[in-house]
């Protein structure tokens, strides 16, 4: 069963580089990088073939895909993928959204920020701002790739600093080859323990919610930290507890439910949550 894993693994990372090789490796690289030899990758790229994905290896473009895959395909592809690598398990939604965005690319940029995760090594990253423009090679340190609020995000570090990055917005992956320290698993197990929806930092903010009969109804049955702790009252309302590594990200979920949610701690809190509804409510003034 493990060899089985194995080969489907090898044999869609054989498909994320074809489809974008701009290095042009041929099948005598690929027996290289996955250390086997020539006739293996060369029935990988067969038993691909029939299952109706037309790759190839040319002397002038290497390994290559040379008809359009469909996005039903491409689907498939990237949720076994994500089963069989060290990925968390995602959503379907968050995979779509991702090849509408991507196409084939998708799955070219999962294989290889993948294949930096499994090696310890830094990627080269071509990442869309949010104003539009694209900021071209930055390094960062791949270490998970997950999925949260319907989006596949990876999770990376530089110099000890922590960041996200959507993959949506992730326009090229290169492998630089070059090795980093991994920081240990319990560090990062930290930074989603006190996660509060998607950020992930260092920060830790001790906070006390009142929600109202209504939104303890609906949100009691879910878990909105790993820390929470939830006191009822009895008149339905309840009072949740934690701690989370982002106050802004908390008083902007606060916000956006309106009336039944109050923050009862801490004080600063409370008045990124007032300024953030006064900043909303001046839109629409006259």
């Amino acid at each position: 069963m493990l060899d089985i894993r194995t080969k489907l693994k090898r044999q869609i990372e054989i498909l994320g580089i074809a489809v974008d090789n701009p290095d042009h490796l041929r099948d005598v690289d690929l027996a290289v990088l996955f250390a086997r030899d020539i006739p293996t990758i060369k029935r990988d790229m067969q038993e691909l073939r029939n299952q109706g994905i037309d790759v190839h290896s040319t002397k002038k473009k290497g390994i290559c895909v040379t008809a359009t895959i469909n996005p039903g395909t491409l689907r498939e592809y990237i949720m076994m993928y994500m089963g069989l690598s060290s990925a968390a398990h995602g959503v379907d939604r968050a995979t779509s959204l991702m090849i509408k965005k991507l196409r084939e690319k998708s799955l070219s940029n999962v294989v290889r920020l993948e294949q930096c995760i499994e090696n310890r090594t830094a990627a080269l990253i071509d990442y869309q701002k949010e104003a539009g423009s694209v900021r071209q090679a930055r390094e960062i340190w791949p270490l998970l790739i997950f999925s949260s609020e319907g989006y596949w995000r990876i999770l990376a570090s530089n110099e000890g600093k922590f960041k996200q990055y959507h993959l949506n917005k992730i326009r090229a992956v290169k492998d630089t080859g070059r090795r980093f320290r991994r920081p240990a698993q319990q560090e990062i197990n930290d930074l989603f323990r006190y996660s509060f929806r998607s950020w992930i930092g260092v920060e830790r903010h001790r906070i006390k919610i009142k929600l109202g009969r209504v939104w303890a109804e609906r949100l009691k049955p879910q878990v909105m930290m790993e820390t929470e702790v939830i006191a009822e009252g009895p008149d339905g309302s309840v009072v949740l507890e934690g701690t989370v590594n982002s106050l802004d990200e908390v008083a902007g979920w606060v916000v956006s439910r309106g009336k039944g949610v109050e923050v009862l701690e801490p004080p600063d809190l409370r008045k990124k949550v007032i300024d953030l509804a006064q900043a909303a409510l001046s839109n629409y003034r006259t």
